[in-house]
């Protein structure tokens, strides 16, 4: 029996993580198809080690110009495109001939309507580009699906769910919540996030040693994994070098379940954050989450009193509130909110993902 010839799907993509590569990974698993990859460089701040699966080409951006890019990407006869926002001129480039061609391309973004005077200004300039250059949009929730309306497209040709974490790797980690953080709940608070201004690590640092020096932490702790421009700033503040916050540096994705296996609670402080998929990964490990409300994830993985709480980015006095309420719930109270984030977390994953991609496919 001859096997189907498989599609051709273009990704026209900035930076790449895992949780991406885990979605296409099992896009090419499951339906017959072969993914051609166009990407920028790793971003050095995050150099995650990445294996591509099986029937994914890739492609160095920065080794074409836009002409080639164009000329190449029309070589592989893709059956639908995707491209990373509206950053990148070459990628436009390239889905207005597949536009024109009648083959589907999809706006991928992650950017949410807010309703300030530069967005309305840009809905006027953007829209006569954006219908000769894309069909579809593909955003990661309900305030970016308003922002891609707004820009013009029809309702039906508008999906959620653009990113999605990899399941699998955390998913296990929330049996945990059956046995050893049943025996002995981890009072260990994680956040990970580069250190960069919009991260908010200096903000976090200062709240959390106020509630140790005030006698509020009781016998809770702070790890935060990552790296960045401000690394060695917020390391060497008075905060920063408290005896009971560690700075665990870069981890690697292969790494991370291993550390997320000793803590108890996620907290992200950002004061801009389109999304996060790190939320999702958290919540699918079964961790209360502590979030600002920057953090765009918030919409779909964090139900307020039930998984965690909310608290107003930027403001300190607020974060503090968010720390204390949480590190004053009983072992029992965390379980159970750790029980609905692994519910919330599983509700979503590259599976789903995939499908998504297999309807576009279909709607010409």
């Amino acid at each position: 029996m001859t096997a189907r010839p498989r599609k051709s799907v273009l990704f026209l993509y900035t930076e790449i993580a895992p949780y991406f590569v885990a979605c296409l990974e099992e896009l090419v698993r499951t339906h017959p198809v072969e993914v051609h990859l166009v990407r920028w460089p790793v971003n050095e701040e995050a150099p995650f080690h990445m294996q591509m699966p099986q029937h994914v080409q890739v492609v160095e951006r920065r080794a074409h110009n836009d002409k080639e890019l164009e000329r190449i990407c029309l070589g592989f006869d893709p059956t639908v495109a995707f491209a990373s926002g509206w950053v990148d001129k070459g990628y436009l480039r390239t889905c207005r001939a597949l536009h024109r061609a009648g083959v589907p391309t999809v706006m991928c973004s992650d950017t949410a309507w807010r309703g300030r005077a530069r967005q309305w200004m840009g809905l006027f300039a953007a829209q006569p580009w954006l219908r000769s250059t894309f069909s579809h949009a593909w955003v990661t929730g309900a305030p970016q699906a308003r922002y891609a309306h707004l820009l013009g497209f029809h309702k039906k040709r508008i999906r959620t769910g653009f990113y999605s974490a990899d399941v699998s790797r955390f998913a296990p980690i929330s049996d945990l919540l059956g046995t050893e953080k049943r025996a002995r709940f981890p009072h260990r608070l994680l956040c990970v996030a580069r250190y960069i201004p919009t991260k908010g690590h200096q903000l976090l640092c200062d709240a959390f040693a106020k509630a140790c020096d005030e006698g509020r932490a009781q016998d809770w702790e702070l790890w935060i994994a990552g790296t960045g421009e401000l690394h060695e700033q917020v390391v060497s503040s008075s905060s920063g070098q408290h005896p009971r916050i560690t700075h665990l540096g870069f981890v690697q994705a292969s790494e991370m379940p291993a550390v997320m296996a000793q803590c108890g609670v996620f907290v992200l402080p950002s004061t801009y954050e389109p999304w996060g998929v790190v939320v999702h990964e958290h919540a699918a490990a079964g961790f209360p989450l502590l979030l600002s409300d920057a953090v765009g994830a918030h919409e779909r993985f964090l139900r307020a009193g039930k998984n965690g709480t909310l608290f107003k980015a930027g403001d300190p006095a607020d974060l503090y509130r968010a720390l204390t309420w949480m590190m004053d719930r009983s072992d029992v109270e965390l379980l159970r909110m750790g029980g609905v984030s692994a519910r919330l977390g599983m509700d979503w994953d590259p599976a789903a993902w995939a499908r998504v991609v297999m309807e576009l496919i279909e709607e010409r």
